[in-house]
């Protein structure tokens, strides 16, 4: 009973989000206290575009020294023009095909690109691959989970633009297809 009236005695003390704001502090506190009594190092919480990452302990002390990355809305990426502000000399020299014809496949999260499913194993595609939508292209890890990546179009493997072991952005283009 004591121990009741000590968690609503605290619950009862704590700040409430600033009104516009899209957290709720009491609710967050909540999910610190649970991590706290449960042991639970990270938690990822979603709600349409809307996103918070608490880490505690090691966890938090892990992410704290490595680069920060962080997924945004669509709305607020810039615009594709500043990619193609990118110096002509960043272009292969074997461009000549049109990549407005191209079919694009996208990293459907923020983590880590791997090309093959084992560090000195053959990569799941090459350029001039064939693929289909159930044929996996890569894995995304994210958090200690590994994702394997479907094609999700018909074609060839025409460009591959990232390398492996390289860090992805959410909806960032990894390959690029050549559609039958």
């Amino acid at each position: 009973m004591s121990e009741k009236k000590k968690s609503n005695k605290k619950s009862a003390n704590k700040p409430t989000a600033a009104s516009g704001s899209p957290m709720d502090v009491n609710l967050l506190s909540q999910i610190v206290e649970l991590m706290t009594e449960n042991d639970v190092n990270t938690v990822d919480v979603r709600d349409g575009q809307r996103r918070v990452v608490i880490k505690r302990g090691a966890a938090a002390f892990a992410m704290s020294a490595a680069p920060q990355m962080y997924a945004a809305p669509v709305a607020s990426q810039p615009a594709p023009q500043a990619l193609a502000s990118a110096p002509a000399a960043a272009k292969p020299e074997n461009e000549g095909e049109d990549e407005s014809k191209l079919l694009r496949i996208k990293s459907p999260m923020v983590g880590t690109f791997y090309a093959a499913p084992a560090k000195g194993s053959k990569p799941f595609v090459n350029v001039g691959s064939r693929v289909d939508e159930e044929t996996d292209v890569c894995i995304v890890e994210a958090m200690k989970v590994f994702n394997n990546i479907k094609a999700e179009c018909r074609g060839t493997i025409a460009k591959i633009l990232i390398q492996d072991s390289q860090p992805v952005e959410f909806g960032q283009v990894l390959f690029l297809v050549k559609p039958d």
